[in-house]
């Protein structure tokens, strides 16, 4: 199996951190943030990654030249969706997914490569204590999911606080059948929305990977969930990487 890690973009909210670094070379208890997330995978024998960069690609490979690497252009001009597209060549067979600026447990990747579901989310149920103290990024901004009978029924940032079942943590899983299925729904909207407004987004370059999935829920596709109540930190602004540098530390060190 894969893993696909989307890591194009610069992080302005991160600033200063990612004034000339990427945002995946935050550190948090010692280590960067894409450390956590190798060990992570490598803990569950994922040693194929591949990293969609962009902003100072460059220093990402040459840190790490054992990851493949597919270059996101147009970084600066286009979002997630089209960035993780950057790597369709290499959704031929299972991986995972997932974003550059989160933390996240190694026993969340085991479930969700153990999953039989050809397509599964990882959500964190225990999201709202974390939002408690973040101002900065406000759970109106959450990428908040609703589920019934083990599937998501929706995800998506407007999804009520009293709604939500948890937040979607930014790691997926899919089959090889379920990779066939994203890319499918994936290219004739790129083909028909290009340069123009898709969904929620002001153009379909600048659409979010959660509007695909939600496209695909709302079409009758079905999405496990896969969840973890905590261990997952998001890392979008210097309040969250200063939660993140003493929380981490105390509770996920070594695991």
């Amino acid at each position: 199996m894969r893993v696909i890690v989307i890591g194009a973009g610069r992080g302005r909210r991160l600033m200063p951190t990612t004034a000339d670094a990427p945002k995946c070379f935050a550190e948090v208890a010692g280590k960067r943030l894409i450390d956590w997330a190798v060990d992570a995978f490598s803990e569950n024998d994922l040693k194929d990654v591949c990293f969609i960069g962009g902003y100072q690609i460059d220093r990402v490979k040459s840190d790490y030249p054992q990851f493949t690497f597919r270059h996101n252009t147009q970084w600066e001009h286009n979002n997630i969706l089209a960035s993780l597209f950057c790597a369709a060549d290499l959704m031929d067979e299972p991986f995972i997914c997932c974003y550059s600026d989160i933390l996240f447990t190694a026993d969340v990747i085991g479930r969700l490569v153990a999953a039989k579901d050809d397509m599964a989310l990882g959500v964190d149920t225990a999201w709202l204590a974390r939002y408690e103290q973040r101002t900065d990024h406000p759970s109106d901004d959450a990428e908040k999911v609703t589920v019934a009978n083990g599937s998501v029924t929706r995800v998506h940032r407007q999804i009520p606080e009293s709604d939500a079942y948890g937040e979607y943590i930014g790691v997926a899983k899919f089959s090889a059948a379920g990779a066939a299925r994203l890319r499918d729904y994936y290219r004739p909207a790129q083909a028909a929305f290009t340069g123009r407004p898709w969904r929620e987004a002001t153009i379909f370059e600048k659409a979010y990977k959660i509007l695909l999935f939600q496209e695909m829920i709302e079409a009758g596709e079905r999405f496990a969930h896969v969840d973890t109540p905590g261990g997952y930190i998001e890392v979008d602004t210097q309040q969250d990487f200063e939660y993140a540098r003493q929380h981490w530390l105390t509770k996920h060190r070594g695991k």
